[in-house]
């Protein structure tokens, strides 16, 4: 799973936060980005091939590795049991920017005010 991971990274692999008390990494998921990426990249994992799950990974990482809006969709439906406008989750993932409209679109109890602070840490694109 951390072999692949670019060496711009691995001091975050060899992290001894993330590591067992022999430094060996304790790793469930590892996604990476840098800066120049289009995409989200993930190592191979070699699932046991008696489709055990030994650390749970199975069911979380096909999540974590399908980058469509229609995959966030589910999830989020099926955590929130709510639904999830697909139309707002993909303006979202093409980083389209934030409107009043599109907030609340997803949650009409929030307004970008609400999200300012946030908005601005993460830079999220704004409308004007």
């Amino acid at each position: 799973m951390i072999d692949d991971v670019p060496d711009a990274f691995k001091p975050f692999v060899e992290e001894p936060a993330f590591t067992d008390e022999d430094g060996v990494p304790v790793v469930t998921a590892c996604l990476w980005r840098e800066a120049t990426d289009d995409r989200w990249h993930h190592g191979t994992i070699d699932f046991p091939s008696n489709g055990g799950d030994p650390d749970g990974s199975k069911g979380l990482f096909p999540l974590l590795v399908d980058l469509s809006p229609e995959a966030f969709q589910r999830f989020a439906e099926d955590y929130h049991e709510v639904c999830v406008d697909l139309g707002a989750v993909s303006d979202l993932y093409a980083l389209r920017p934030l409107s009043q409209e599109l907030v609340s679109s997803l949650n009409a109890e929030v307004t970008l005010a609400d999200l300012a602070q946030d908005i601005s840490e993460i830079g999220y694109p704004q409308a004007l």
